[in-house]
């Protein structure tokens, strides 16, 4: 009986794939478990590797590779509370951001937070409308990160902590150095934590201690994110929410911002890729060690070697062997690692330089479930 039950479970965890994850621009791509990927595709800037893991009971994080004439879109959507946020954030953020280019003609930092704004405006409005059924819609957010290659610019726009590496070769020598490009939000960081109390400077609790774990007012980690409306309106901070939602004082402006933290830079002939990937990943490798892992392996494979690199830390951690990692189904997963997503952008400086679009216009979403 034991052995057919461990069969039962172990089936759960290796069903067959569904096709919900964009357009198939690229080769090698499938499932494995509760791993998703497309080990390599073409966009207008070169190449690209995308691959997600899901360890929640419900998939939270969502990504994304949209590229046109414009160039090419990357976004990563680590949601946290559900995945209601990153999951409109997917369908809507990349929309706001074309029809607002389709305005200005140019990619500058101005349209990508726009972009951003229209999207939480867009998702606040849905929340108004559902408040009254589904008022735990109110919690739930997630971290975003957008990265725009366009006009020989790298464009980078990130709310939360997820993060993105730039592999820069050192000189003419074969050494790859990994820069980190974003600006990460979490009160775990003394800057962060700072930047709250300037901003809030009559809230001697905007950031607290607990569990040993820095939170805004002792509840959130991050500082910015798109959703957690209970954090942003007074109108939302209220019953029916869970009550470990709700903050005492009286809210007289936002606790949390939408307004991302945003760098641009010209693209050097050093620059060889870019990694984009939420926590789960960095809760796990460091940049070098990311940089060192694609730097020395094929770009066939990349993001999703990336994350079985990650999960292999998870479990060594737990003292525990990858092979047996592997076999724990969603859900509890979540007690060893995040949901994470990666994606590697490979830069063709030939393409960049010459403005030429590679094929059809390419649009690949990562898929709403795994399990």
């Amino acid at each position: 009986m034991l052995v057919v039950l461990m069969k039962k479970l172990l089936s759960l965890c290796w069903k067959p794939f569904k096709k919900n994850g964009g357009n198939s621009n690229g080769g090698g791509g499938g499932r494995e478990g509760l791993l998703w990927f497309r080990d390599i595709g073409s966009c207008s800037c070169g190449e690209f590797s995308i691959s997600v893991i899901q360890a929640n009971q419900v998939l939270e994080d969502q990504c994304q590779i949209e590229s046109d004439s414009f160039g090419s879109f990357v976004g990563v959507y680590d949601g946290h509370g559900g995945p209601d946020t990153a999951r409109y954030i997917v369908d809507n953020l990349f929309r706001n951001f074309k029809e607002i280019l389709s305005e200005t003609q140019v990619v500058t930092s101005d349209t990508i937070r726009r972009a951003f704004l229209q999207t939480e405006a867009g998702f606040t409005d849905r929340v108004t409308q559902l408040f009254s059924t589904r008022p735990q819609i109110a919690t739930v957010g997630s971290c975003c990160l957008v990265g725009v290659v366009s006009q020989k610019t790298i464009f980078i726009a990130n709310l939360g902590d997820s993060r993105v590496v730039l592999g820069r070769r050192v000189g003419k020598t074969k050494e790859i150095e990994a820069i980190q490009l974003s600006r990460e939000h979490n009160a775990n960081l003394e800057a962060v934590r700072q930047e709250l109390r300037e901003q809030h400077p009559h809230d001697p609790q905007i950031v607290a201690l607990k569990h040993g774990v820095w939170r805004v007012k002792g509840i959130i980690q991050v500082s910015r994110s798109l959703g957690d409306l209970y954090m942003k309106h007074a109108k939302f901070n209220k019953d029916p929410i869970n009550a470990k939602f709700r903050v005492p004082e009286p809210m007289n402006m936002p606790i949390m911002s939408a307004n991302p933290a945003i760098v641009s830079l010209p693209i050097q002939p050093n620059d060889c890729f870019l990694i984009f990937a939420s926590d789960g990943l960095w809760e796990h490798l460091s940049n070098e060690t990311a940089v060192d892992i694609v730097q020395k392996h094929p770009h066939v494979g990349s993001a999703k070697r990336l994350i079985k690199a990650a999960l292999q830390e998870a479990a060594r951690k737990r003292e525990m062997r990858y092979a047996d990692l592997r076999r724990i189904d969603k859900k509890v997963r979540r007690h060893f690692h995040d949901d994470i997503s990666v994606i590697v952008l490979f830069l063709n400086h030939d393409l960049i330089s010459q403005g030429l679009v590679q094929g059809p216009p390419l649009s690949v979403r990562s898929a709403l479930e795994y399990g």
